[in-house]
């Protein structure tokens, strides 16, 4: 990367925080105290402008050496829908075939072929163990795939979406049915819309920092 290009991001990040200390009390609410997982939705359609704007958010956010291993696709269709619904657990069945839009969250397990691009700077030694090392791989990518998940539902809820993740599925025959013939592995799926809040539960507890957490 050259000097011009360094001396570039180092001046937008400046500009960045000079610009902006920390968002507003209203913003944390929407993304995170008063956000809920949903479990119903408004027939209310969700744009590809939205898609994108969501995917746009999300693949900024840190993945270690950029590896960036999320891979998602997005069913809109009753057809793809229909064929999902046999790897669903019945419990999780409604809410998913009626969101607006099902997102299957993967990772790639051979997101080391993309570093020439994503991070050249990457000593070739590091590079080969990401190649050869099947193991390292594989925890690397459900990791950082992980992470860009959790990006994924704070970039839609930021754009003004609802999100309601789940993990009650097949994840194998999600694998054969959306993501044959790929180095692709289904982490989670992420139901997205405008919810019903008449089919929303309360908020459950959370841990309090003095519970979980220590400062050493």
């Amino acid at each position: 990367m050259s000097d011009e290009l360094v001396a570039a991001a180092h001046r937008a990040a400046e500009e960045v925080k000079t610009r902006i200390q920390a968002i507003d009390h209203d913003s944390l609410d929407l993304l995170f105290r008063e956000a809920r997982s949903h479990n119903g939705w408004q027939d209310r359609s969700v744009s590809d402008d939205q898609l994108r704007q969501i995917f746009d958010l999300m693949k900024m956010g840190p993945t270690s050496s950029n590896c960036c291993p999320a891979r998602i696709r997005f069913l809109r269709s009753e057809a793809e829908k229909e064929r999902l619904e046999p790897a669903i657990v019945p419990s999780n069945k409604e809410k998913t075939n009626t969101a607006p839009i099902v997102a299957i969250i993967g990772h790639d397990l051979h997101y080391w072929k993309h570093f020439e691009r994503m991070f050249p700077q990457l000593p070739p030694p590091v590079r080969k163990r990401h190649e050869e090392n099947t193991a390292f791989a594989e925890e690397t990518a459900f990791r950082n795939g992980s992470l860009q998940g959790a990006y994924f539902i704070i970039a839609a809820r930021a754009i003004g979406l609802d999100c309601g993740a789940i993990s009650g599925f097949d994840n194998a025959m999600v694998d054969e049915l959306f993501f044959g013939g790929t180095r692709i592995k289904s982490n989670f799926i992420c139901n997205i819309g405008y919810a019903d809040i008449s089919k929303m539960y309360r908020k459950f507890d959370r841990f309090h920092f003095d519970e979980v957490c220590e400062v050493l």
